[in-house]
């Protein structure tokens, strides 16, 4: 099977595309891979700061309750001790 020029010519224009399709989906790959990862970043971002939040939450909670009743014993006039 004898390769003409002609021929070759064909064979590469159609390579061209095939090449440049494979390098659009490892691009997107890259891509989809990149997005995943701040994706998850971010999940267990909100993960930790919801946490975070509710620790806080409690702990302000605690000393809400606490100033109200150092506040009642004040007005009382009860001594701190």
């Amino acid at each position: 099977m004898s390769h003409h020029p002609h021929n070759q010519g064909h064979i590469q224009s159609h390579q061209r595309p095939i090449q440049q399709d494979w390098a659009n989906r490892e691009y997107i790959e890259v891509i989809t891979g990149s997005i995943k990862k701040i994706s998850d970043f971010l999940n267990s971002f909100d993960t930790s700061c919801r946490s975070r939040l509710a620790t806080l939450n409690e702990k302000l909670t605690h000393l809400e309750r606490r100033v109200e009743y150092i506040e009642a014993r004040v007005t009382k006039g009860e001594t701190l001790t």
